[in-house]
Protein backbone atom coordinates (compact mmCIF):
# COMPACT_ATOMS: atom_id res chain seq x y z
CA UNK A 1 0.00 0.00 0.00
CA UNK A 2 2.84 2.40 0.82
CA UNK A 3 5.00 1.28 -2.11
CA UNK A 4 2.38 1.94 -4.82
CA UNK A 5 2.52 5.78 -4.64
CA UNK A 6 6.35 5.65 -4.59
CA UNK A 7 6.54 3.45 -7.69
CA UNK A 8 3.88 5.53 -9.46
CA UNK A 9 5.70 8.81 -8.73
CA UNK A 10 9.04 7.38 -9.97
CA UNK A 11 7.39 6.19 -13.20
CA UNK A 12 5.71 9.56 -13.72
CA UNK A 13 9.03 11.38 -13.26
CA UNK A 14 10.76 9.00 -15.69
CA UNK A 15 7.96 9.51 -18.22
CA UNK A 16 8.17 13.29 -17.63
CA UNK A 17 4.64 13.76 -16.30
CA UNK A 18 5.82 16.64 -14.09
CA UNK A 19 2.39 17.94 -13.14
CA UNK A 20 1.08 14.64 -11.76
CA UNK A 21 4.26 13.28 -10.12
CA UNK A 22 4.25 15.68 -7.09
CA UNK A 23 0.79 14.43 -6.09
CA UNK A 24 2.01 10.84 -5.89
CA UNK A 25 5.19 11.89 -4.07
CA UNK A 26 2.99 13.70 -1.54
CA UNK A 27 0.75 10.62 -1.27
CA UNK A 28 3.80 8.43 -0.62
CA UNK A 29 4.98 10.65 2.25
CA UNK A 30 1.45 10.83 3.64
CA UNK A 31 1.33 7.01 3.70
CA UNK A 32 4.73 6.89 5.45
CA UNK A 33 3.42 9.21 8.15
CA UNK A 34 0.10 7.45 8.49
CA UNK A 35 1.35 3.86 8.69
CA UNK A 36 4.21 4.53 11.12
CA UNK A 37 4.36 2.31 14.18
CA UNK A 38 6.82 3.68 16.76
CA UNK A 39 8.03 1.71 19.75
CA UNK A 40 6.52 2.88 23.03
CA UNK A 41 7.50 3.03 26.69
CA UNK A 42 4.58 1.16 28.24
CA UNK A 43 2.76 3.24 30.88
CA UNK A 44 1.50 2.31 34.32
CA UNK A 45 -1.97 1.02 35.25
CA UNK A 46 -4.51 1.00 32.39
CA UNK A 47 -3.20 2.70 29.25
CA UNK A 48 -4.80 4.23 26.18
CA UNK A 49 -5.52 1.84 23.32
CA UNK A 50 -5.11 4.61 20.73
CA UNK A 51 -3.20 7.77 19.89
CA UNK A 52 -5.35 10.86 19.65
CA UNK A 53 -7.55 13.10 21.76
CA UNK A 54 -10.00 11.97 24.45
CA UNK A 55 -13.32 12.79 22.81
CA UNK A 56 -15.63 11.77 25.62
CA UNK A 57 -15.76 9.93 28.92
CA UNK A 58 -19.07 8.54 30.10
CA UNK A 59 -20.57 5.99 32.41
CA UNK A 60 -23.08 3.64 30.82
CA UNK A 61 -24.67 1.30 33.37
CA UNK A 62 -21.74 -0.70 34.79
CA UNK A 63 -19.22 0.56 32.22
CA UNK A 64 -16.79 3.48 32.09
CA UNK A 65 -16.29 4.31 28.41
CA UNK A 66 -13.24 6.32 27.36
CA UNK A 67 -13.34 7.32 23.70
CA UNK A 68 -10.27 8.48 21.77
CA UNK A 69 -10.62 10.19 18.39
CA UNK A 70 -7.73 9.53 16.02
CA UNK A 71 -7.03 12.20 13.44
CA UNK A 72 -5.22 11.48 10.18
CA UNK A 73 -1.85 12.56 11.65
CA UNK A 74 -2.09 10.19 14.65
CA UNK A 75 -0.53 6.73 14.76
CA UNK A 76 -3.38 4.31 14.00
CA UNK A 77 -1.93 1.15 15.54
CA UNK A 78 -4.01 0.19 18.57
CA UNK A 79 -2.60 -1.40 21.73
CA UNK A 80 -3.92 -3.49 24.62
CA UNK A 81 -4.86 -1.24 27.56
CA UNK A 82 -4.13 -3.98 30.14
CA UNK A 83 -2.82 -7.57 30.20
CA UNK A 84 -5.62 -9.65 28.75
CA UNK A 85 -6.92 -12.75 27.01
CA UNK A 86 -9.28 -12.38 24.03
CA UNK A 87 -12.68 -13.95 24.77
CA UNK A 88 -14.35 -12.80 21.57
CA UNK A 89 -13.48 -10.77 18.48
CA UNK A 90 -16.33 -9.79 16.20
CA UNK A 91 -17.15 -7.36 13.43
CA UNK A 92 -20.24 -5.22 13.04
CA UNK A 93 -21.02 -3.66 9.65
CA UNK A 94 -22.22 -0.08 9.63
CA UNK A 95 -22.23 3.39 8.15
CA UNK A 96 -19.55 5.91 7.21
CA UNK A 97 -20.13 8.89 9.50
CA UNK A 98 -17.18 11.11 10.49
CA UNK A 99 -15.62 9.51 13.60
CA UNK A 100 -15.82 12.74 15.64
CA UNK A 101 -19.65 12.65 15.50
CA UNK A 102 -21.72 10.82 18.14
CA UNK A 103 -23.57 8.94 15.37
CA UNK A 104 -20.26 7.29 14.37
CA UNK A 105 -21.21 4.65 16.96
CA UNK A 106 -23.25 3.19 14.07
CA UNK A 107 -20.18 2.87 11.79
CA UNK A 108 -18.52 -0.47 11.06
CA UNK A 109 -16.62 -1.80 14.06
CA UNK A 110 -14.36 -4.48 15.39
CA UNK A 111 -15.29 -5.40 18.95
CA UNK A 112 -12.65 -7.14 21.06
CA UNK A 113 -13.76 -8.53 24.41
CA UNK A 114 -10.97 -9.39 26.83
CA UNK A 115 -10.73 -11.15 30.19
CA UNK A 116 -8.45 -9.23 32.56
CA UNK A 117 -7.57 -9.05 36.23
CA UNK A 118 -10.33 -6.43 36.69
CA UNK A 119 -12.93 -8.44 34.77
CA UNK A 120 -14.18 -7.98 31.24
CA UNK A 121 -12.70 -5.12 29.19
CA UNK A 122 -13.79 -4.16 25.69
CA UNK A 123 -11.84 -2.37 22.99
CA UNK A 124 -14.02 -1.19 20.12
CA UNK A 125 -12.39 0.01 16.90
CA UNK A 126 -14.79 2.28 14.98
CA UNK A 127 -14.22 3.30 11.37
CA UNK A 128 -14.62 6.88 10.19
CA UNK A 129 -15.66 8.44 6.93
CA UNK A 130 -12.23 7.82 5.37
CA UNK A 131 -11.39 4.67 7.33
CA UNK A 132 -11.22 1.80 4.94
CA UNK A 133 -10.94 -1.04 7.41
CA UNK A 134 -10.82 -1.85 11.07
CA UNK A 135 -8.24 -4.60 11.44
CA UNK A 136 -7.97 -6.42 14.77
CA UNK A 137 -4.78 -8.48 15.07
CA UNK A 138 -6.04 -10.66 17.92
CA UNK A 139 -8.27 -13.71 17.70
CA UNK A 140 -10.27 -15.58 20.33
CA UNK A 141 -7.91 -17.19 22.83
CA UNK A 142 -4.93 -14.89 22.11
CA UNK A 143 -3.13 -13.41 25.08
CA UNK A 144 -1.95 -9.80 24.86
CA UNK A 145 0.34 -7.95 27.23
CA UNK A 146 -0.39 -4.34 28.14
CA UNK A 147 0.85 -2.11 25.31
CA UNK A 148 1.02 -4.96 22.78
CA UNK A 149 -0.29 -4.20 19.30
CA UNK A 150 -3.86 -5.49 18.94
CA UNK A 151 -5.00 -3.86 15.69
CA UNK A 152 -4.97 -0.95 13.27
CA UNK A 153 -7.61 1.29 11.76
CA UNK A 154 -6.80 2.74 8.37
CA UNK A 155 -7.47 6.51 8.20
CA UNK A 156 -9.20 8.76 10.79
CA UNK A 157 -11.41 6.96 13.29
CA UNK A 158 -11.98 6.28 17.00
CA UNK A 159 -11.33 3.64 19.65
CA UNK A 160 -13.55 3.18 22.69
CA UNK A 161 -12.25 1.37 25.76
CA UNK A 162 -14.98 -0.07 28.01
CA UNK A 163 -13.85 -0.67 31.60
CA UNK A 164 -15.83 -2.02 34.59
CA UNK A 165 -16.85 1.23 36.32
CA UNK A 166 -16.70 -0.20 39.84
CA UNK A 167 -13.10 -1.42 39.39
CA UNK A 168 -11.40 1.70 37.96
CA UNK A 169 -11.07 5.46 38.27
CA UNK A 170 -10.61 7.57 35.14
CA UNK A 171 -7.52 9.83 35.23
CA UNK A 172 -7.80 11.54 31.82
CA UNK A 173 -9.92 14.51 30.82
CA UNK A 174 -11.89 15.33 27.69
CA UNK A 175 -9.60 17.03 25.16
CA UNK A 176 -6.43 15.47 26.57
CA UNK A 177 -3.90 14.11 24.07
CA UNK A 178 -3.02 10.45 24.65
CA UNK A 179 -0.54 7.94 23.23
CA UNK A 180 -1.41 4.27 22.78
CA UNK A 181 0.35 2.06 25.29
CA UNK A 182 1.93 5.04 27.10
CA UNK A 183 -0.68 7.37 28.56
CA UNK A 184 -2.45 6.13 31.69
CA UNK A 185 -6.20 6.55 31.20
CA UNK A 186 -7.45 4.82 34.38
CA UNK A 187 -6.18 3.30 37.61
CA UNK A 188 -7.47 0.21 39.36
CA UNK A 189 -9.50 0.95 42.50
CA UNK A 190 -7.18 -1.29 44.54
CA UNK A 191 -4.23 0.92 43.52
CA UNK A 192 -6.03 3.94 45.02
CA UNK A 193 -6.48 2.40 48.48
Amino acid sequence: MIILPAITSILLVILEFWLIAPFFIFLFFLMLIFFRDPERQIGKNIVSAADGVVDYIKQDDDWLIISVFMNVHNVHVNRAPIDCKALKVSRKPGGRWPAFLERSKNNSQAIMIFQTEIGEVRVVQISGVFAWRVCPYVRKGNIARKGQRIGIIRFGSRVNVWLPADKVKCVVKKGQKVLAGETTIAVKQEALG
